[in-house]
């Protein structure tokens, strides 16, 4: 008899955390996020070379737009020694 009872309570305690872990795996999924995450990897990996490419050219442009904003301050100021060719009258 104590024996039949511990068999039940064993069956009703697996029965039960087989409920709790079928919830858990309809709540979270854990195979659909590793699914996912795998793709995820996947895709950064393939467009690393356009991001990369993406960043140099805006490296570039700022480096450009940074050049061209230094030599429109060197030929609008007053200091022309500054511009090279003529010496500062200024002085």
């Amino acid at each position: 008899m104590e024996i039949l009872d511990s068999l039940r309570m064993s069956v009703k305690k697996a029965i039960n955390f087989i409920g709790f872990a079928r919830g858990f795996f309809i709540r979270k999924n854990p195979i659909k996020m590793f699914i996912d995450s795998i793709v995820n990897s996947l895709k950064e990996m393939l467009t690393v070379k356009q991001k990369l490419k993406m960043a140099q050219y805006r490296v570039n442009y700022h480096k450009h737009q940074l050049h061209k904003m230094e030599s429109l301050i060197a030929e609008n100021n007053e200091h022309t020694f500054l511009r090279g060719k003529n010496l500062n009258e200024t002085r």
